[in-house]
C-alpha cells in the first residue's frame, strides 16, 4: 500500500520518523519501507498555503492509496484532557468569509460557496473520506474542527467562533488537507492530539511534549494496523 503522511513540522512526528527508520530524500520529504507500506512523509510547514503547495507537488508525482495528516491542535473544550487524540472528520476554513459590522459571514452566507471550486461540498464543512478500513482509526473519537490563519487568543473572538461553528479542535492546516484529498478522491484521515486549550495565549499551560508523544503512539498503531 502506498501511503502519504503530511505534517506541518518535523518535530510533531519526530518519534514516528525514528520508529519507521525514515530516510530524508530532500528538504521536505522522507520515505520509508515499513512492513507492507510504501511511505512518503512530507513536512509542509505551517499553514494552509504551505500544506496545499507541498501536498499538490507530491500528489503530482505519485499516486497514493491513503493520506494521513498528523499534528497537534488546540481544543475548545476544557473537559478534554491535554494529550487526547482525535480523528477530525469534519473541518472548515473558519476565517474565510466577510465581516458585516460585528457579524462574521461565511462563504455560504455571502453566496460565494458555489463560485469556489475548491470547496467540494454544498456547505462550508469539508468531510474526510476514509474508504480504507483500519481498526485503530475506527476506534479514535471523531470530532469536528476548524482551520484558521490566526489561532484564537481573545475571549470575545473565541466565544464568537464557538457559537458559529461549535468546533472541538483548531489547527492551521487541517481543512486544506481534507480539501485536497476530497478533490483528488483519496481516502484520508486527519489525526490530531491536543496540546493546549483555545484561550488567551499562555504557553506555560501548554503540553506540546505530551501531545507529540500521544500523537506518535497512535500514528504507529495506525500504521501497524494497515
Amino acid at each position: 500500500m502506498k501511503l502519504l503522511i503530511i505534517s506541518a513540522t518535523e518535530r510533531e512526528i519526530s518519534p514516528l520518523l525514528k520508529e519507521i527508520k525514515a530516510d530524508k530524500k530532500g528538504n521536505f520529504i522522507f520515505s520509508s519501507k515499513y512492513k507492507n507500506l510504501d511511505l512518503d512523509i512530507v513536512i509542509t510547514g505551517v499553514g494552509m498555503a504551505a500544506t496545499a503547495y507541498f501536498m499538490g507537488k507530491q500528489l503530482a508525482k505519485k499516486q497514493y492509496d491513503f493520506c494521513l495528516n498528523l499534528g497537534i491542535a488546540g481544543c475548545f473544550n476544557k473537559n478534554i484532557k491535554l494529550g487526547e487524540v482525535f480523528n477530525i472528520t469534519e473541518d472548515c476554513i473558519a476565517d474565510l468569509g466577510a465581516e458585516d459590522g460585528e457579524r462574521f459571514l461565511n462563504m455560504q452566507e455571502i453566496n460565494l460557496l458555489k463560485l469556489n471550486p475548491f470547496i467540494p461540498n454544498e456547505n462550508i464543512w469539508i468531510k474526510n473520506q476514509t474508504k480504507i478500513e483500519n481498526l485503530i482509526l475506527s476506534k479514535i473519537k471523531k470530532v469536528k474542527g476548524i482551520t484558521v490563519n490566526m489561532v484564537h487568543g481573545n475571549n470575545k473572538s473565541i466565544e464568537q467562533v464557538k457559537k458559529l461553528f461549535n468546533p472541538i479542535t483548531e489547527s492551521m492546516e487541517g481543512a486544506a488537507f481534507l480539501q485536497i484529498c476530497s478533490l483528488e478522491n483519496i481516502s484520508c484521515a486527519q489525526i490530531r492530539s491536543i496540546s493546549n486549550y483555545v484561550e488567551e495565549r499562555n504557553l506555560a499551560k501548554w503540553n506540546i511534549n505530551l501531545a507529540i508523544q500521544r500523537l506518535n503512539e497512535i500514528a504507529i498503531e495506525i500504521l501497524n494496523a494497515f
